[in-house]
């Protein structure tokens, strides 16, 4: 499959810069609309969010990405030359020395033996190695224990919004919710599960009433979901390893929804890419702890789910890619097609991007 087949036309403005219920009391995140589509029939349906749980029963079962989004970019200073430094945290490699690996913008001025001062000098970081071409190793200088120090490093740290919103917009304190789940549990993500993010908490209390079992994997999900393919053949292009962590009794769940035939709905392309990085030969969910690099896009048989819930993406992006596969490739662009051209009563049209609209596939 090429590249230039994940190609179609958006208008800019249809990317959200806010999710549907901001600055709109009346409105919750399960307002969103939601695309439906039937793979069997290829009958493509208007829906809202909230109306996902119409199409589930007793005994079936929702699988969620738990991780937390933390506040990782930063903007510090250079010693002597006090130039404006922007630091992404990608993870912390070391508690105790407190090493983070990070990505700093503009790489060029920021060598070994550097000195990055962030806030009030309030903290200060020295660069002991460099990793990749933006990629640096970061000790920071700190006295003190390790909650007070991620206190300080955090309260400093802005909401890390994709760049296709942060272009046009800054970070605000809404964003710190917003751009997270109403279940997150497991701090370490910089990009967000988004279609979850539609999930409000009473929608989650109706469901559970329905009968519907949750269970929870960990991924946490890095900026190689939002990296530029610059190759048009996509067995070339590689993607960034991400932990990953599947129990036991998540395995045992899902596997027995399997075998006794209930629906088995998957939340999101990152809960997608965790379930497929982890089965067993005789297509079952086995636990995992590790890490994935795993890169799905058409044609793939997809061995345990057979629904599956995400955003309206971007032109080119993996997780349309990734959508292409599960859904096929035709009957999602077409699907695509739809949500670009639809308008509802009010006149309003899908939105695209983390804070945009949803897609449910269906069998």
């Amino acid at each position: 499959m090429k590249l230039s087949k994940f190609k179609f036309n958006l208008d800019e403005e249809r990317i959200a810069q806010f999710p549907v219920h901001h600055d709109q009391p009346s409105k919750d995140r399960d307002d969103a609309k939601m695309l439906v589509v039937h793979k069997k029939t290829g009958e493509i349906e208007h829906k809202q969010f909230k109306n996902i749980i119409d199409y589930f029963d007793d005994k079936d079962v929702f699988v969620f990405n738990d991780t937390k989004v933390f506040p990782a970019r930063l903007y510090g200073k250079k010693e002597k030359t006090e130039a404006q430094i922007e630091v992404f945290l990608l993870r912390e490699l070391n508690e105790e020395l407190r090493l983070w690996d990070v990505l700093v913008d503009p790489a060029r001025k920021i060598r070994i033996g550097n000195k990055l001062y962030f806030g009030d000098e309030s903290l200060v970081a020295e660069v002991i190695d460099n990793t990749t071409s933006r990629g640096r190793t970061l000790r920071f200088l700190f006295d003190g224990p390790h909650e007070e120090f991620k206190k300080l490093l955090y309260s400093l740290g802005e909401t890390p919004l994709p760049g296709y919103i942060k272009s046009k917009r800054d970070p605000i304190p809404e964003d710190a919710d917003n751009y997270q789940t109403v279940f997150a549990a497991n701090e370490g993500a910089v990009v967000a599960p988004a279609a979850a993010m539609h999930f409000s908490r009473s929608l989650l209390k109706r469901a559970e009433i329905k009968g519907i079992d949750f269970v929870n994997i960990t991924l946490h999900a890095g900026l190689g979901n939002f990296r530029e393919i610059d190759v048009e053949d996509l067995t070339k292009h590689k993607m960034d390893s991400e932990p990953l962590e599947i129990t036991e009794s998540a395995a045992d769940r899902v596997n027995e929804a399997v075998t006794s035939g209930h629906n088995v709905c998957v939340i999101g392309t990152t809960t997608l890419r965790a379930i497929e990085s982890s089965v067993g030969s005789y297509h079952n969910l086995k636990p995992f702890s590790g890490w994935t690099n795993k890169f799905i896009f058409p044609p793939y048989d997809f061995a345990i789910n057979n629904s599956l819930v995400t955003n309206l993406h971007l032109p080119y992006s993996t997780m349309l890619m990734m959508t292409c596969a599960f859904g096929g490739y035709d009957l999602v662009m077409k699907a695509y097609d739809e949500a670009v051209s639809y308008k509802d009563e009010n006149g309003e049209g899908y939105k695209f991007g983390v804070y945009g609209d949803a897609m449910l596939i269906l069998p």
